[in-house]
């Protein structure tokens, strides 16, 4: 199965990050706070979103910086994803 997003929207998947304590205590994921970091795994195709042109700036392999709390989490073939607006995205990570 393979997700397609529609018109703005932009399916990301979470980087998971492993976090240590100063100490060198390892947080186990529920005690780490949600990682903001996620690789674009799909993206729609733009258009007229709410009487407005809406151009698509994010590619596929992207690495970008999303709102906290924003998006759809979907569980997709033991794989967990979230959908969300390309407005969300605050920024693209560059190396």
């Amino acid at each position: 199965m393979k997700i397609k997003p529609l018109t703005d929207r932009v399916v990301v998947k979470l980087v998971e990050v492993e976090e240590t304590t100063s100490s060198g205590i390892i947080l186990a994921a529920s005690a780490q706070e949600k990682p903001q970091i996620a690789e674009v795994i799909a993206v729609g195709p733009g258009g007229i979103v709410d009487g407005k042109e809406v151009e698509m700036y994010v590619k596929v392999g992207d690495r970008v910086i999303t709102s906290k709390y924003s998006g759809t989490e979907v569980k997709l073939n033991k794989e967990e994803y979230t959908i969300v607006r390309q407005s969300d995205i605050l920024a693209v990570v560059e190396d």
